[in-house]
């Protein structure tokens, strides 16, 4: 018999698409699993976000309107279980699914948010369970796209001595503005580096375009790329936001220096940076004289790089779409 799995997430240029990019690394082990999967999302007119389905063949279908629509959705399209990740969608929706039979897996990063489910995943550091049910916790439930997986090394990597390669990417839609406030701390370290940064929208790239960079420095502003994972697995420092996409970094053993732009990227932030695993930066944008000093100190000292570099690796092994997957497909 096969196994029909529907996954309900959004992504949006305010929402960001950290929800969507997880819950494509979940598809990616069920499909070759033999899962079908089929997602039931509004991406709010995020090109990118669109590709992530559309390119792995991903089945997409509108957002339903509430919970009637949802059950009959899953009805439709004949789902056994059902995922959720969403900040906001009303719990009476994970309770009508459960109502009609169908067992929920919801994703969720520390509060429940209301939603009832059969499953819970938090796949934060120092993550606890939070409420009744069966809950998978902590960094070995990270759900890691392939293309990450894929390039994780089998040690953690060595630091370079050379000019350090850099890249600074703040998620899909980066709905805060930080590229060209972190790029500006990066000129001002008057460090040499040569950094490849993602500008996510015309505005930020015009802000990034008119950046100056000291000698010795160089800014290579680019699109937002599917070839992201190649690039960061090729950097000596990353800086990004706070978020999903910092598991992905631990996993690849980068050195990196990160911000927080919304409050439910504090506990992230500050769990990540006291446990040694990345460097902290602060508040976006409040970045102040310490930031910059940390920052010039990765960029001149590569043993502060690879010691970063050491803990992270060892932090995420990769394997939590297979562990969550397991979970999942036991309740069908």
């Amino acid at each position: 018999m096969t196994v029909t799995v529907g996954i309900r997430c959004d992504a949006g240029p305010r929402t960001g698409v950290g929800h969507l990019v997880r819950c494509v690394a979940l598809a990616e082990e069920l499909t070759a699993r033999r899962v079908a999967v089929h997602f039931l999302s509004d991406l709010g007119g995020v090109a990118w976000a669109e590709q992530q389905l559309t390119g792995r063949g991903l089945p997409w279908h509108p957002a339903p309107y509430d919970e009637v629509g949802l059950v009959s959705a899953a009805d439709r399209l004949a789902l056994d279980a059902v995922v959720i990740d969403s900040y906001t969608l009303p719990p009476s929706h994970s309770l009508a699914l459960r109502a009609s039979g169908r067992p929920v897996l919801a994703i969720v990063d520390g509060e429940l948010r209301g939603q009832t489910a059969d499953i819970y995943v938090d796949q934060n550091l120092d993550a606890v369970p939070s409420g009744e049910g069966v809950f998978l916790t902590g960094l070995g439930y990270a759900l890691l796209r392939r293309a990450i997986r894929d390039l994780r090394p089998s040690a953690a990597p060595r630091p370079s001595t050379a000019v350090p390669k850099v890249v600074a990417f703040f998620g899909g839609t980066d709905a805060y503005g930080a590229a060209p406030v972190v790029s500006q701390l990066l000129i001002e370290t008057g460090a040499p580096f040569h950094a490849t940064v993602i500008a996510a929208n015309d505005d930020l790239r015009s802000r990034l375009v008119a950046l100056k960079a000291g000698a010795g420095q160089h800014l290579d502003i680019i699109d937002p790329t599917d070839e992201l994972p190649e690039l960061l697995a090729g950097a000596d420092l990353v800086l990004s936001a706070s978020g999903t996409s910092t598991w992905e970094l631990l996993c690849l053993g980068l050195p990196s220096a990160l911000v927080w732009v919304v409050d439910n990227q504090i506990n992230g932030y500050d769990r990540t940076t006291a446990r040694g695993l990345a460097a902290g930066l602060g508040h976006l944008p409040e970045l102040g004289g310490s930031a910059g000093a940390t920052l010039r100190g990765l960029l001149v000292d590569p043993e502060a790089r690879g010691a970063l570099a050491a803990r992270a690796w060892a932090a995420v092994d990769g394997l939590g779409t297979a562990r969550v997957s397991d979970a999942l497909l036991d309740t069908v």
